[in-house]
This record gives C-alpha cells, sequence and structure tokens, in this order.
C-alpha cells in the first residue's frame, strides 16, 4: 500500500517563505520524477514543479528564482521551498508521485499568503 502525505502548508504573509514537504510510504523502490502541483479556486490543477531520478529541474514560469524543489532519495521525500511568497501563490499544493503500477497524489496542502 502506497500513501503520500504532504505537510508544511500554512498562511503567512507577502514576502515570506514556506517549505513543503512530501514523503512517499509504503513499498517503494524506485521513484523517478516527483512533482508539486497546485489549485486555486476555478483554475485547472497547475505543474508548479519537478525533478527526475537525475535531479533534472523543472519550474513553472511564475515561480522561477523564488522557488527550489529538492528531493532525499534515502526517505522518498521532495520538497519545495516557497521564497518571497506572492497573494497569487494562494492555493492547495498537491505532491505527484508516478510508479510503474500507478499515479499517487497526496492529499494536499494549503498555502495562503496574505497581501
Amino acid at each position: 500500500q502506497v500513501q503520500v502525505a504532504e505537510s508544511g502548508g500554512g498562511l503567512v504573509q507577502a514576502g515570506e517563505s514556506l517549505r513543503l514537504s512530501c514523503t512517499v510510504h509504503g513499498n517503494v523502490f524506485h521513484i523517478n520524477a516527483m512533482a508539486w502541483y497546485r489549485q486555486t479556486p476555478g483554475k485547472q490543477r497547475e505543474l508548479v514543479a519537478d525533478i527526475t531520478a537525475g535531479d533534472a529541474l523543472n519550474y513553472v514560469d511564475s515561480v522561477k528564482g523564488r522557488f527550489a524543489i529538492s528531493r532525499a532519495n534515502t526517505t522518498n521525500t521532495v520538497y519545495l521551498q516557497m521564497n518571497r511568497l506572492k497573494p497569487e501563490d494562494t492555493g492547495v499544493y498537491y505532491c505527484r508521485v508516478p510508479l510503474g503500477y500507478g499515479v499517487y497524489w497526496g492529499q494536499g496542502t494549503q498555502v495562503t499568503v496574505s497581501s
């Protein structure tokens, strides 16, 4: 049984930082790419950042230079360091983990940035 658990969301003011964590639990032997998505009301879920097993990085333009994705393979964890947060970063952030037998999503963690 595979479970994906996110943590680290919260309410912050514009300009502050948050660090999200996502850990994959269960009998998982190899994880290729891991990604963070976010969803805001009325919009489709969008890719924020992803990282491959070889540490190739990809970011949506709106977060480049402010967010940093990283991973710890020994604990099957992916992080999203979010700096200089803006109100438009507000949303529910989800971790996505594709495995050989399916794609797994976490339950989401709320990030709210006040102006």
